[in-house]
C-alpha cells in the first residue's frame, strides 16, 4: 500500500529528502535549507507556512517522485540503453583541453570545460554550482560563477551535502540563460521546477549532471577530517578529489603552534572506507545515478584500470539535442578533446548500476510491506533488473537488509530537522 506524504516537512522528517533545495526555491519566504549533521541538507519550514507554499514545494520535490516525459519514439535515442540508463543520444570519452582544468577536475574536467564554453561562447550568464563555504570550508554553498577562475576554484567533487537548487532564483533573475551543474537528483528537481516556472525554463540554458553514488552527510566529512587527525573547527580547506585522477582527499588545517598542516587519503580510504558509510537513506532507494534528466551527463569511465599518474578522462553523454549541440560546439571550439565511444562503454563504466536499480525495486517493495513511505519513479524500469541482474543472495540481501534498516535507521519514525551548528571558533579566534 502506498502511503501518502503530505508536505515538505514530512518529506524531510521521513528521510525521503534528497537535499536538493528546490523547495526553498519554490517557497523562499517559508522554507530555508540548513545542514542537519546526520542527514544532509534539509528544508526548515517556517511556522505558519502557507498551504500554497507547501503545495509549490511538493510539486518540485524529486524525493517523492521523478518521472520521465521525453519522447521514447525519438529515433536519435540509443534504444539498447533506454530502459536502464534513460535517454542517451551519443557518448564521448575525453577531457578538458585546458590542462589546468583537466588536472583539477575530478576526472577529465569535462563538466567544468563545458560550463566555461557555455559562458564564453554560448553567451550564458554564469554557472550555478557548489563551492566551499568561506567561513566553514567543510560545508557547501550555492554560487553563481561567471569566470574561469571561479569555476576552477570549485573543482574536485564536493562529497558533502549540497543544495544547488536553492539558487535557482539567481538563474531566473539572471539577464541571460545560465548553465547548472548538480547531482542527478538536483537536475531532476530543476526539471520539475522548470516545468511549472516558465521564467526558470527560459533561463536554464544547459543542465549538466555528475554521476553519483550517493550523498554523504556532514557527519561523513567530519569523520574523514578526524581520520586525518584534525578537528573541524581548525579546517582551512577540504578537497575530496582532483589534482590527479581520481585524486587524493586533502585537508589543510591550523595547528596548535599557529601554523598549518595537511593530510591526505586515497580515494579508496576517503570514499570507500569513510564517506560512503554516511550516505543519506534516500540514496539507497534512488533509481537515477547517471543524471537521466540532464542535457549532459558526465562521469568516470571506470571500464578499465587506471594507471598510476594517468591524467583524468571523462565519459560525456548527450541526453538531449541541446546537450548534443553544446558538446559538439565545445569540441569544435577547442574546449574539449573527445572521441565518440560505443553504447557498451556506459554499462561497462558503471558495472553495478543495473544491479543497483534492481536492488532498489526490492528495497521499495520491502518498505511498502513495512508501511514506510517510498519514492515513486515513472519511466525508470527496476523490476526487470531485480530478476536479470541479481542472484538469489543479492535479492535476499536487498529485501531483508531493508527490513533491518527500517529499525536501525528508524524509518517508520519522524526525525525533526535540527540545524547543525558548526564550531565557530578557530584556535586563533579562541585566543582572541
Amino acid at each position: 500500500m502506498k502511503l501518502p506524504v503530505l508536505d515538505i516537512r514530512e518529506v524531510a522528517e521521513r528521510q525521503l529528502c534528497c537535499g536538493c533545495g528546490a523547495c526553498a526555491y519554490a517557497a523562499p519566504d517559508d522554507i530555508a535549507m540548513v545542514d542537519a549533521l546526520e542527514y544532509g541538507r534539509r528544508p526548515l519550514v517556517r511556522d505558519g507556512a502557507s498551504d500554497r507554499a507547501m503545495a509549490d514545494a511538493m510539486r518540485v520535490c524529486p524525493g517523492v517522485a521523478l518521472e520521465h516525459d521525453f519522447d521514447e519514439s525519438d529515433a536519435e535515442l540509443i534504444g539498447a540503453l533506454r530502459p536502464g540508463w534513460g535517454p542517451v543520444r551519443a557518448m564521448w570519452e575525453g577531457y578538458a583541453a585546458d590542462d589546468e582544468i583537466r588536472y583539477a577536475g575530478s576526472s577529465g574536467g569535462a563538466a567544468s570545460a563545458l560550463a566555461l564554453y557555455c559562458i564564453e561562447r554560448e553567451g550564458m550568464h554564469g554557472l550555478l554550482h557548489i563551492d566551499a563555504r568561506a567561513d566553514v570550508p567543510y560545508l557547501n554553498e550555492t554560487v553563481l560563477s561567471r569566470t574561469r577562475e571561479a569555476i576552477l576554484g570549485a573543482t574536485g567533487s564536493r562529497y558533502a551535502p549540497a543544495s544547488p537548487c536553492d539558487g535557482l532564483g539567481m538563474v531566473e533573475a539572471a539577464p541571460a540563460p545560465c548553465v547548472m551543474i548538480g547531482k542527478p537528483c538536483d537536475i531532476g528537481a530543476a526539471a520539475k521546477a522548470r516545468a511549472i516556472r516558465p521564467g526558470l525554463d527560459e533561463k536554464l540554458g544547459c543542465t549538466i549532471a555528475i554521476f553519483c553514488a550517493g550523498a554523504p552527510s556532514t557527519a561523513g566529512t567530519i569523520a574523514m577530517i578526524r581520520r586525518m587527525g584534525f578537528e573541524p573547527e581548525d579546517v582551512v580547506s577540504v578537497r575530496y578529489r582532483g589534482n590527479g585522477w581520481p585524486g587524493m582527499a586533502t585537508v589543510v588545517a591550523r595547528t596548535p603552534e599557529g601554523g598549518v598542516a595537511s593530510q591526505q587519503l586515497t580515494y579508496q580510504q576517503s570514499w570507500g572506507e569513510t564517506l560512503q558509510k554516511h550516505r543519506q537513506w534516500r540514496c539507497y532507494v534512488c533509481a537515477d545515478h547517471t543524471g537521466e534528466f540532464a542535457d549532459i551527463s558526465v562521469g568516470d569511465p571506470w571500464y578499465r584500470e587506471i594507471e598510476p599518474g594517468e591524467p583524468g578522462t571523462s565519459l560525456v553523454i548527450a541526453r538531449t539535442e541541446r546537450g548534443r549541440r553544446i558538446i559538439e560546439g565545445a569540441i569544435a571550439a577547442g574546449y574539449l578533446s573527445l572521441e565518440r565511444v560505443e553504447a557498451e562503454i556506459l554499462p561497462r563504466s558503471q558495472p553495478n548500476l543495473l544491479a543497483g536499480r534492481g536492488a532498489v525495486w526490492g528495497r521499495i517493495t520491502a518498505l511498502k510491506l513495512m508501511r514506510v513511505p517510498t519514492p515513486r519513479f515513472g519511466g525508470m524500469p527496476m523490476r526487470r533488473y531485480w530478476w536479470s541482474e541479481l542472484g538469489m543472495k543479492a535479492r535476499l540481501q536487498a529485501f531483508y537488509g531493508t527490513f533491518r534498516r527500517v529499525f536501525t535507521k528508524r524509518l517508520r519514525e519522524r526525525h525533526p530537522v535540527v540545524p547543525y551548528e558548526a564550531p565557530s571558533a578557530t584556535r586563533e579566534q579562541d585566543a582572541a
